[in-house]
């Protein structure tokens, strides 16, 4: 008999956040012409390319690039697109072929003007063709900081995909190593940067680096919180927070969730808190910065408004939840790990 509660309580981390959520007005062009064009690469079967517009990526990108111009806010939908089929084509996978995949996105992106071998995954056509419109309009600088941090997510997939083979669970502090990686934020920032040229040593800062590292701890709790329910379900848990704090620290999964929304507004506090310890290095580029660190506060907000209001986790129930906080427990298969 299943003794587990028949629903889970999901807090709301983000009541406090002081940024709205705010979408950016080009959302409906964009997703007409990035829908039309992804399903061009004929990458899913009839029911992911189902369950794909259900997530409505779009409208992730939108709410998470308010301020783009159009072209940025395009190339961010080919990014999170990317995302999705990676996601997607590794899932369930072992290490070795997720590697192979990992090898052959790796080489599009570096070589976005080389033609892929015709019997190659069409991830690397869909990483050439994101990569080659992406460097028409981006300042060189966001191109390197894209080149630069990209392929740490790419490989913890990898490194992923072998916890998984082996069964392997991870304490919470080598958990969120990993997910920092996985979870894929700090390549996505580039994006933020396009239309600007950061210097090295503002991104390359620690105040700025670990004001980054926030929002990826924001953006991996609540995105960790929110698809628990629908992971445990597949069977697919063992790479996720709530899971992770219920092995290493023994608590059920209410309090797994407790645990999880206390440190979501400790790093709320540290990122607000850092904001006033950012140097100065002079007025214009200072000016910048500001907006680079406004639009990566968004980003959490964003992250967290389209995992309600889209069908990637909570499937029709989003808004429901939203109010009530109660999610019902899904059934799940017989596992050794709750």
């Amino acid at each position: 008999m299943d003794a587990r509660p028949k629903t889970i309580y999901l807090p709301d981390t983000m009541v406090t956040w002081p940024w709205p959520r705010t979408i950016n007005p080009h959302y409906k062009d964009v997703k007409a012409e990035v829908d039309a064009s992804f399903r061009d690469f004929k990458a899913l079967s009839p029911k992911s390319q189902e369950a794909f517009d259900k997530c409505d990526f779009a409208l992730l990108t939108a709410l998470l690039y308010p301020k783009a111009p159009r072209e940025h806010l395009r190339i961010a939908c080919d990014l999170m697109n990317l995302f999705f089929i990676y996601d997607e084509y590794t899932d369930f996978k072992n290490d070795a072929l997720t590697k192979e995949m990992a090898d052959i996105v790796f080489d599009a992106l570096h070589n976005p003007h080389k033609k892929r071998p015709e019997d190659e995954c069409i991830l690397g056509e869909i990483a050439r063709q994101f990569w080659a419109r992406a460097i028409q309009s981006a300042s060189l600088s966001s191109q390197r900081h894209f080149l630069e941090t990209f392929p740490a997510y790419l490989y913890a997939v990898v490194a992923e995909a072998l916890d998984r083979g082996q069964d392997h669970r991870r304490s919470l502090d080598d958990y969120l190593k990993l997910r920092r990686k996985t979870v894929g934020v700090i390549p996505s920032f580039p994006i933020l940067e396009m239309g600007i040229d950061l210097p090295d040593e503002v991104l390359y800062d620690p105040v700025i680096m670990d004001l980054a590292e926030c929002i990826t701890d924001l953006v991996l709790i609540d995105n960790d919180m929110i698809s628990y329910n629908k992971e445990q379900a597949v069977g697919n848990e063992a790479h996720n927070i709530i899971s992770t704090i219920m092995f290493d620290l023994g608590l059920d999964v209410g309090g797994a969730m407790a645990w999880a929304a206390h440190y979501h507004t400790e790093v709320q506090k540290r990122f607000i808190d850092g904001l006033v310890k950012v140097p100065s290095w002079g007025a214009s580029v200072d000016a910048l910065v500001k907006e680079y660190l406004d639009r990566t506060a968004m980003w959490a907000r964003g992250n967290h408004s389209w995992s309600y209001e889209s069908q990637r986790y909570l499937a029709t129930m989003g808004p429901e939840i939203q109010q009530t906080r109660l999610v019902p427990l899904l059934p799940r298969p017989d596992r050794k790990f709750m």
